[in-house]
């Protein structure tokens, strides 16, 4: 088990090394724009630990207890993509060309495309409560 531990580590360590060499050409000689990149670097895990994670367990909890049987998985996985997909989308929700140009990428709606395929999603989990209470019949 130790080995394979170890195994694991070592890759890890080298990509760590690696994005920390990468950052440093990124950031020196310092420049304005780093000190925004080291707040979200910083802001990131701290929005995630102190407001994303309790609400997502504090719903996860709730829907546990209240949910039937039949619904309890449908549901949190469309809550989990909900999350993941919100979290994807939510660089271009919140400046819309913020980010380096990707063809393609900018020329769409981004709120009416998240709209949608959070409603093909919650239709998905639809489905899949009938059509487990149909497979129970």
């Amino acid at each position: 088990m130790k080995t394979l531990r170890l195994l694991l580590f070592l890759p890890g360590l080298a990509a760590l090394a690696w994005g920390a060499v990468l950052f440093s050409e990124y950031a020196f000689p310092l420049r304005p724009d780093v000190f925004g990149t080291l707040g979200w670097l910083a802001g990131g895990p701290l929005v995630h630990d102190l407001l994303i994670a309790p609400l997502v367990g504090a719903m996860g909890f709730t829907l546990s207890r209240f949910l039937p049987d039949r619904w309890k998985t449908p549901v949190k996985t469309g809550a989990v993509l909900t999350g993941v997909l919100t979290l994807l989308a939510f660089p271009l929700l919140w400046r819309p060309f913020g980010g380096a140009r990707n063809p393609g990428l900018h020329d769409a709606d981004t709120v009416t495309g998240l709209l949608v395929t959070l409603a093909v999603v919650w239709l998905g989990v639809l489905v899949a409560v009938f059509w487990r209470r149909s497979r129970e019949w």
